[in-house]
């Protein structure tokens, strides 16, 4: 069944049974009035009328509009809870999805996109929670009601209640046929958003070259065509949930008017009483009525149970990269030396081809040195190692002595700071942005790290001040201006071990003098690797490692490499030939 489906949920609402207790209750009272409502309607038809007791009449109507106020009374109870519910339900299961996307490691977004992802945090659990919120709760009312009317009803005929459940198959029949065909169908609406959403999140990330390109006709075209498979998937499953709601009105309702029928003649032969004929048929309907919203929720249910399935593959995935059961402590103080031995790793997308190939290399403590070589050589590969974004195949990665995979990431990546050449910046103010380095740290030491990064001048003429609002990806911010507030987040982080990505290669001449200063200050006492396509930029490192196709092919001083007239003389040469006369 689809409601099993949504079954490893249900954890989530563990911490709320009391409120759950309470609606349970709700439901079961209104469940038991209505039943009583029948019986009342027996007594009002047969003592009132029939027999023509009027005093009886007032006092019957009278309680029945008491039991219907305490019905109102109770009915916001049940409804009450029942949202509180649904809506903490929902606040849970968005953080334990993202709880858990932040732990994945790059790997699983190398090959996931991110507007999936995003479609299953939204989309999927608004799904999730339109049933667990309040219209599984309000099925199961229905559905007690229901088996509480089945009871009534075999106490008011049991030859009617044969004849009526006789006809359940029939009108059930068509649930368990057409749901089995829904279910597939609203999983495939699900992944079909998700393409658009997707889309989406891609073409507005790259908005300047779509529009650079001219290319906004081909991306509507493109998007149309994913709506248009929305579209058609969901035309598909709503004309099937059509089929089976109109079947189980045509079928539930012909049976109530079997029922009358049938029950009609039994009260002309003397065998039963038009207040037992009227309190069958007010039973009849609500059985009806409820076999008619359980259909409704059935489509509903199946829904969420097609999202709920995509969900749970996300929160089934396991990340690449994970604590060991008895990490071991890096040692204090921090030292900073770094280490390869021997490493060699392929990406999971690229398993055949090896980023790096018996790679070796130790960095002293304090020690600044350059990795350069073409692209592809592996420069950014050996900082995705320290990082532990990635294991490396064989080989070891030693961070202060200690085997990274023997740590826990948090704590490795607590050892290490990062400038890259497309600085992260967040949508929030500048010193949340800075802030991110250290998150306890003061505005006075926000403005400390900003400071020594030069960028508090800059940072002081803006509207807020250290308030100021950046923009998405810091879009109010220059290169050179994002590129600083990058350093005084590394600086304020006050790490051992400095990895410095191309961190001035997009930068205009006086941008790239400013973050230079920036970068000189945040070195010092650092132990610093950089990745530069630049060699001007490096020609002060204590080594130049010089990579291609994965491994060293050469180390030294920028003098001495040149004077070796290997690939580095010829990089050198090419780039010297072409900026200077």
């Amino acid at each position: 069944m689809a409601v099993w489906r949504l079954a490893p949920l249900f954890r989530l609402l563990l911490p709320y049974r009391r409120r759950i207790a309470v609606a349970v209750v709700a439901i079961l009272i209104s469940a038991a009035m209505v039943l009583v409502m029948g019986q009342g309607l027996k007594f009002v038809i047969d003592e009132g009328f029939v027999r023509g007791g009027e005093a009886f009449l007032d006092r019957a109507l009278a309680m029945l509009a008491a039991l219907i106020v305490f019905l109102g009374v109770v009915t916001w109870i049940r409804v009450y809870n029942v949202y509180w519910v649904g809506a903490r339900f929902t606040a849970d299961l968005r953080r334990k999805v993202y709880e858990h996307l932040v732990t994945l490691s790059p790997a699983f977004y190398e090959e996931t996109r991110t507007g999936e992802v995003a479609s299953r945090v939204t989309n999927d659990v608004t799904l999730v929670e339109a049933v667990m919120g309040g219209t599984f709760l309000y099925a199961l009312r229905m559905l007690v009601t229901l088996l509480g009317c089945v009871v009534m009803l075999f106490v008011t005929s049991v030859k009617l209640s044969v004849l009526a459940l006789a006809c359940m198959p029939v009108v059930l029949l068509p649930i368990g046929l057409i749901g089995i065909r829904l279910r597939k169908l609203s999983r495939a609406v699900q992944d079909r958003v998700a393409d658009v959403t997707s889309h989406v999140d891609e073409t507005i990330h790259e908005i300047r070259t779509v529009q650079a390109y001219a290319h906004e006709e081909a991306e509507v075209g493109g998007f149309t065509a994913l709506v248009e498979r929305v579209f058609q998937t969901s035309i598909e499953r709503s004309g099937y949930l059509a089929l089976l709601i109109s079947a189980v009105i045509v079928l539930a309702f012909g049976a109530v008017g079997l029922l009358l029928w049938v029950g009609a003649h039994d009260v002309f032969d003397g065998q039963l009483t038009s207040g037992s004929l009227t309190a069958f048929i007010f039973y009849a309907v609500i059985v009806a009525n409820a076999t008619f919203v359980l259909a409704e929720v059935y489509g509903e249910i199946l829904r969420a149970a097609g999202a709920s399935e995509r969900l749970l593959e996300l929160l089934a995935t396991r990340s690449s990269i994970v604590a060991p059961a008895q990490p071991r402590h890096l040692p204090q103080p921090p030292l900073g030396r770094v280490a390869l031995e021997d490493v060699s790793f392929s990406y999971p997308s690229r398993p055949d081809a090896k980023a790096i190939e018996h790679l070796s290399l130790a960095i002293e403590p304090g020690e600044v040195v350059a990795l350069v070589g073409p692209s592809g050589a592996g420069k950014t590969t050996v900082f995705q190692l320290l990082l532990r974004f990635y294991d490396p195949s064989s080989g070891r990665v030693m961070i202060d002595g200690v085997d990274a995979r023997e740590v826990d990431p948090r704590e490795l990546r607590s050892r290490i700071a990062i400038v890259s050449q497309d600085p992260v910046i967040f949508a929030t103010s500048v010193a949340e942005n800075v802030r991110y380095g250290r998150p306890g740290a003061s505005d006075d030491e926000v403005r400390a790290a900003l400071e020594a990064a030069y960028a508090l001048d800059f940072v002081e003429r803006l509207p807020g001040g250290l308030q100021s609002g950046l923009g998405e990806r810091g879009v109010k911010l220059s290169g050179g201006q994002r590129q600083r507030v990058a350093i005084a987040r590394a600086i304020l982080a006050d790490r051992a071990v400095l990895l410095l990505d191309e961190a001035t290669s997009a930068l205009d001449a006086e941008s790239e003098k400013a973050v230079q200063l920036a970068l000189e200050r945040l070195m010092r006492g650092r132990t610093t690797l950089i990745i530069a396509h630049r060699l001007a930029t490096v020609q002060s490192a204590h080594r130049i490692v010089v990579m291609d196709h994965g491994h060293a092919v050469a180390t030294g001083t920028h003098a001495s490499l040149v004077n070796d007239n290997g690939l580095y003389a010829r990089l050198a040469a090419l780039q010297f030939n072409i900026s200077g006369p």
